[in-house]
């Protein structure tokens, strides 16, 4: 199931699937009207007298110059889809590339053009006119054959495409927006936070090395899933405890450990490779079940918005937004996980990251580019101290003003001047603010 998910996964990330849906869909919708103008179950549009008829010739031309148009709009809308994507992925990050490819708009736009293309030229093949009958058909045909619903219906995918190239027209421009791809993964971000840590935090114990009688990884690439709750299934059964040594986004390859056995009375005939077969590698990582990865994109945003080469300030402040954001549902949740049943001892002991952990991962690693601006440095500290009046624990408060304090030491290596003494005076309200 696990990489089930990542298959489907990697489908939501290309541009064939839903296109290849609304084609074949469109071929069976063809097929089924045509049938219905061929069976005389559409003779009731000859009753209204605001539809007017179309004749042979009119109706190939139509069907051909929708067709024609759907195709060249189509091919269009792919072109400027990829000059966004490789615009977007030059601007704010190669590991961007999986959002923009994911963007359900792009995806839907370029598949109503195809669909209708392939809807067109599917009813073209069976209009006829009289001098185009063949031997053998029937005395209707004979006569020459316009499909009218099916004519009707290609009416109302045409109105419908023009209708999604407007949007589309709109949806590019406003999707490479930086504001809008950062609300977008700041707005993932903190909705996997809340599914992967639902529990307020109750204090968190300290985190331990895993021990135990190593197993190896065989396969070479980054973890991109992890079947979990199989894990604990194969550990219980086996009646020991599986520690991972390893997490979703790790790189691994042969004869790296990626978990321990203990606990266990035997050590022969262990499930090695039923286990190996829980871990799901790829060639990159993910967002799917990776948090890190996430604030990884926040903090490449940030940092390329503060090169010298960009100089933009203001695009790292909104990342700073949404990583204190998430620092602070971090800051207030049991970042521990187990898969046990209700009322067992868990057989998975996961290799989780403690709130230092995270908090290092975002703002720690954003803070050599944040120290060499002065605004991005006063809004961080802001930032800071809205996460920490969010949290009860005095470790995870105490671990949020050494950040703070790590802060202001890079800034007095980078700013001087009045710069440097503003960045100083926030500094010191962020030192009395936390303190409350």
């Amino acid at each position: 199931m696990t990489r089930l998910r990542v298959f489907w996964q990697s489908i939501n990330a290309s541009y064939w699937f839903l296109p290849a849906i609304f084609s074949v869909s469109a071929l069976v919708l063809a097929l089924l009207t045509t049938w219905l103008d061929r069976s005389g179950m559409a003779q009731f549009l000859d009753e209204m007298p605001w539809l007017e008829p179309a004749m042979p010739e009119g109706a190939s031309n139509m069907l051909t110059v929708i067709a024609g148009a759907m195709i060249g709009v189509a091919s269009t809308v792919f072109s400027i889809t990829i000059a966004a994507v490789a615009y977007a992925s030059g601007n704010y990050g190669p590991r961007l590339l999986t959002n923009f490819m994911e963007n359900r708009g792009n995806q839907f736009s370029l598949a109503t053009f195809i669909g209708t293309f392939v809807y067109a030229i599917t009813v073209l093949r069976t209009v006829r006119a009289r001098e185009d009958a063949a031997p053998g058909l029937g005395l209707a045909e004979a006569a020459g054959f316009v499909p009218q619903l099916s004519l009707l219906v290609a009416f109302a995918l045409m109105g419908a495409s023009v209708a999604v190239l407007v949007y589309f027209l709109n949806h590019i421009p406003a999707s490479i927006r930086v504001n809008s791809v950062l609300s977008g993964i700041g707005a993932r971000l903190l909705h996997d936070i809340g599914e992967r840590f639902p529990e307020r935090n109750s204090g968190e114990p300290a985190l331990a090395a895993p021990t135990g009688t190593p197993l190896v990884a065989t396969k070479t690439g980054y973890i991109q899933a992890i079947a979990f709750k199989r894990l604990e299934e194969i550990a219980r059964r086996e009646h020991g405890k599986l520690k991972l040594a390893v997490r979703i986004g790790d790189f691994i390859h042969p004869e790296v450990t990626i978990a321990f056995w203990a606990d266990m009375d035997a050590v022969q005939d262990r499930p090695d490779d039923e286990v190996r077969e829980c871990f799901t590698l790829g060639s990159m990582r993910t967002p799917n079940q990776d948090t890190r990865f996430l604030i990884d994109e926040l903090v490449e945003i940030a940092l390329r918005a503060l090169s010298p080469g960009i100089n933009d300030p203001f695009t790292a402040v909104t990342a700073v937004h949404w990583l204190g954001a998430a620092t602070a549902e971090l800051g207030k949740r049991d970042l521990t996980r187990t898969f046990a049943l209700d009322g067992e001892e868990p057989h998975l002991v996961l290799l989780e990251d403690d709130f230092e952990h995270y908090l290092a991962r975002g703002f720690g690693a954003v803070r050599g580019g944040i120290a060499t601006n002065r605004i991005a440095a006063q809004v961080t500290f802001d930032a800071l101290v809205d996460s920490a009046t969010m949290i009860d624990d005095e470790t995870r408060r105490a671990a949020i003003r050494k950040e703070g304090e790590l802060l202001v030491q890079q800034a007095r290596r980078h700013l001087v001047g009045p710069e440097l003494d503003a960045v100083e005076a926030r500094y010191q309200q962020f030192l009395q603010r936390i303190e409350r």
